[in-house]
């Protein structure tokens, strides 16, 4: 791999709609080649999530939820699976991968209560997927 060259990561969860999405785009700050999908994507990415994330100054408004389908046959350096479900149905990828990895984290998207109380679970887990991300990123990035 060329020095220049970014490091494919492939972020995976159930929906794509909350989870993946905030990883995708703390990754994405970092400096990974990065994409996320789903393994039975919702429609739209979480409203909350966006919200949280911009409070961050990362825009996620653009992203949509994609089917883990799509990238079966692409080379990624490192795949990563952020909860239980999307680590336990993974499909067999054909391209090739360097790393497989999993954290699960909690699913904001089944919280409950008005709208302050909800957006307080996004930001625990979205602080815990950015210690996450972070993290990984010391020790795969720096990975000669």
């Amino acid at each position: 791999m060329e020095s220049n060259e970014k490091k494919k990561i492939l972020i995976l969860c159930t929906g794509n709609s909350c989870r993946s999405q905030m990883a995708e785009g703390f990754a994405r700050k970092v400096g990974w080649q990065v994409f996320s999908a789903g393994t039975n994507p919702e429609i739209k990415v979480s409203p909350f999530a966006v919200y949280v994330m911009q409070e961050m100054k990362i825009d996620i408004s653009h992203h949509t939820p994609k089917s883990v389908d799509q990238y079966l046959s692409d080379d990624f350096y490192l795949v990563a699976t952020v909860c239980d479900n999307a680590r336990d149905t993974c499909p067999i990828f054909t391209g090739s991968c360097a790393h497989q990895i999993h954290h699960g984290f909690e699913d904001p998207a089944y919280a409950t209560g008005n709208d302050k109380q909800i957006t307080e679970v996004y930001r625990k887990v979205r602080n815990e997927i950015q210690v996450w991300v972070n993290a990984i990123s010391k020790y795969y990035l720096n990975d000669k």
